[in-house]
C-alpha cells in the first residue's frame, strides 16, 4: 500500500487552483473503531462511511474538496453554484432538494452518515429530523462544529443564533481534520488546511498596510421584505472574522449572526464599503444581488451613502459569508478591492 505523506499531498495541491488535490492514493489506516465527539454527541465509526447525504452546501463542498464525491448519495440546501475548481467533481451529484429535504427522502437513500451544515436542520427541533431519529435507524449524523461551538439561539437572536465568542477559520480547519479522520484520509485534510492558510496569508499580504483609520464595512445578506430592515452581519460571525483579518471595522456590533438592522441606523454609521451576498436561492426578493443594488441606488435614504455614490459595493457568494471553505474566497475578493481602493494594487 502506498502511503500519501503530508509533504507529497501538499506539493501536489500547491501548484493548482483551489482545493483539487491528490485523490487516488491510499493512506495508512488509523485505529478503528474511531470515536469522535461532535456538538455534544459521540459517534463511533467502525469503518469509513460509504453512503453520505449532505444537508448544506458547505458539507457538499467539503467532501468534494477532500475527493469524496463517490460517497455522496444526495445533496440539499444550496445557495449557489459550486466554485469552478470543484465543478468537475460535482457533476452528476443528485439534489434531493434545493432547500430543506424531507426526512423520508433522506432515509430512502439508505445513508450510513448524514452531514448537516446548520443545527436548525438537525438539531433538537430539526426541520429535517433530530439526530436521535436518524440514530434509531442506525444512521450516524454530523453537525458542522461551526454551528455549535460558541454559538446558541437565544431569546434575542433570530434563527441564525448568536455567538458567545468570535468565529475563527480554525473551526473550519477543525472540521476538515475530523472528517478526514472519519474517512481515513488525514493527509488530504492536512494538505487542504495548508492550502487555506496560504491563501489567507496571500490575501493579507495583498492589503499590505491597512489605513490608519480602518475602513468601515457593512455586510448585507438578504431581507424578509425589500423595504424592511436588512439582515446584516453581526460582529461575531464570519464577516467579523473577515473584517479582523483584513483590518476593517464592521459597523454592526451585535453578537447575532445576521440581525435585522434598520437602514436609518446603517446610514448614520456611514460605511465606506458595502458587501452583499449573491445567491441562486430566491426565498426573498433581496436574495438577488441585482435587486439589492437597484434598491441601494434608488432608495431615497440609502442612495445618500458615500459608499453607494462611489460604487464601493462588493458582491461575494453567499456561501462565503457563512462558515464554510468559501470564507477564504471572501477574504481574497475583499483584499483585491481594498488594495485597489488604497492604491496597493
Amino acid at each position: 500500500m502506498f502511503v500519501c505523506r503530508k509533504s507529497l499531498c501538499t506539493a501536489l495541491v500547491s501548484g493548482i487552483p483551489g482545493f483539487i488535490m491528490l485523490l487516488n492514493v491510499a493512506e495508512a489506516a488509523p485505529n478503528f473503531p474511531l470515536t469522535i465527539e461532535n456538538c455534544g454527541y459521540q459517534e463511533t465509526f467502525n469503518d469509513p462511511p460509504q453512503r453520505v447525504i449532505t444537508i448544506g452546501q458547505h458539507e457538499t463542498e467539503l467532501l468534494l474538496a477532500l475527493g469524496l464525491e463517490k460517497t455522496i448519495k444526495g445533496t440539499s440546501v444550496w445557495f449557489g453554484k459550486l466554485p469552478a475548481d470543484l465543478t468537475p467533481r460535482g457533476k452528476g451529484l443528485e439534489k434531493l432538494a434545493d432547500n430543506t429535504p424531507g426526512f423520508e427522502a433522506v432515509v430512502a437513500r439508505t445513508p450510513d452518515l448524514v452531514l448537516a451544515q446548520y443545527s436548525w436542520h438537525l438539531g433538537p427541533q430539526g426541520e429535517v429530523a433530530t439526530r436521535e431519529q436518524f440514530e434509531k435507524l442506525g444512521i450516524k449524523t454530523w453537525l458542522s462544529p461551526a454551528d455549535c461551538i460558541n454559538k446558541s439561539v437565544t431569546d434575542s437572536a433570530n434563527a441564525d443564533g448568536a455567538r458567545t465568542a468570535p468565529f475563527s477559520i480554525d473551526t473550519i480547519k477543525q472540521e476538515i481534520n475530523e472528517l478526514a479522520r472519519i474517512f481515513n484520509i488525514e493527509a488530504r485534510g492536512e494538505a487542504l488546511n495548508e492550502t487555506l492558510s496560504k491563501r489567507i496569508a496571500s490575501a493579507i499580504k495583498r492589503v499590505k498596510q491597512p489605513p490608519a483609520t480602518p475602513l468601515k464595512v457593512v455586510f448585507w445578506f438578504s431581507s424578509s421584505r425589500l423595504n424592511g430592515d436588512p439582515w446584516v452581519a453581526g460582529s461575531n460571525g464570519v464577516p467579523g472574522w473577515i473584517s479582523r483579518t483584513l483590518g476593517l471595522q464592521n459597523i454592526i456590533s451585535i453578537r447575532d449572526e445576521w440581525p435585522a438592522v434598520s437602514w436609518e441606523h446603517i446610514v448614520r454609521l456611514q460605511p465606506d464599503l458595502i458587501v452583499f451576498a449573491d445567491m441562486d436561492r430566491r426565498l426573498y426578493p433581496a436574495d438577488d444581488a441585482k435587486i439589492k443594488r437597484h434598491f441601494l441606488l434608488n432608495d431615497p435614504l440609502t442612495r445618500q451613502m458615500p459608499a453607494v455614490q462611489k460604487d464601493h459595493i462588493i458582491i461575494v457568494p453567499a456561501m462565503s459569508l457563512n462558515p464554510s471553505l468559501r470564507n477564504v474566497e471572501a477574504v481574497e475578493l475583499l483584499s483585491r478591492h481594498i488594495a485597489t481602493l488604497t492604491g496597493h494594487s
